[in-house]
């Protein structure tokens, strides 16, 4: 079995168009969604149509839980654009996302952990920084999730965590946005996402950084008034204030 893993599109429909063509090439048995799809100054709207469209196994993150059900006015800074240009369609599409999914018997999907979709799974939250957590950690945030792989997002960091020889948990890490303060810097702007191949009995993956056209998306976000996204968008590297 194969399959690819996309997570926090952060409604950069660029990214996605560039990463749902390789992955088309590749032709995997299935392609899931890990969440946080739309919030962000880029193409929120035209990015629901997209997924929706598709029909791809999606779980719902912190941002989309947010858009589904805060109020506008006490919506964050990201979520207010997304939230003035998405059409009552997309908003039931959202809003029917579920918090967790389990694909067959032996893969677990989850936005941030298992039980919150703001806790990040294979980090710990240090308030302007993170830090990788401890194998003890880990396991206590998966709690009574025994599937084989578990895959999760959030955090945007690309990372693959063997927690015993009979689980394994990925972040494929974000297709859209490559940084934001005290957390995430990967250093360049290509979009990421990840195949895990099930063979043997064993899981191996493959995490992806590929091209695509960061600059159009950067200007999208400035043009939007958003230019500390555009920063990240186009170097990877985080400005002073960029939305999770």
């Amino acid at each position: 079995m194969r399959l690819a893993v996309i997570s926090d599109i952060h409604g950069n429909l660029r990214a996605l168009e560039t990463v749902h063509r390789e992955i088309k090439a590749a032709a995997p048995d299935l392609i899931v969604n890990l969440g946080d799809c739309l919030s962000g100054p880029l193409w929120p709207e035209e990015t629901a149509q997209y997924l929706a469209a598709q029909g791809w196994p999606t779980v719902r993150g912190n941002h989309d839980r947010e858009l589904a059900e805060t109020p506008a006015d006490d919506l964050g800074e990201s979520d207010v654009f997304a939230n003035r240009y998405l059409s009552r369609e997309s908003r039931e599409w959202i809003a029917a996302l579920p918090a967790t999914m389990s694909v067959g018997s032996d893969i677990f999907l989850c936005h941030g952990s298992p039980s919150s979709d703001e806790i990040f799974l294979l980090e710990e939250d240090g308030g302007n920084h993170f830090f990788p957590s401890t194998e003890g950690a880990v396991r206590h945030k998966l709690g009574n999730v025994t599937a084989g792989l578990v895959l999760c997002g959030h955090s945007h960091t690309p990372r693959v965590v063997q927690v015993s020889e009979s689980q394994t948990v990925l972040n494929p890490g974000s297709v859209g946005v490559q940084a934001f303060p005290g957390l995430t810097a990967t250093g360049s702007p290509h979009a990421r996402y990840a195949v895990a191949t099930h063979r043997n009995g064993r899981w191996s993956f493959d995490l992806r950084a590929i091209d695509y056209d960061w600059a159009e998306a950067a200007g999208r976000a400035n043009a939007s008034g958003f230019g500390n996204w555009a920063h990240g968008l186009a170097t990877g590297f985080a400005a002073d204030a960029i939305g999770s």
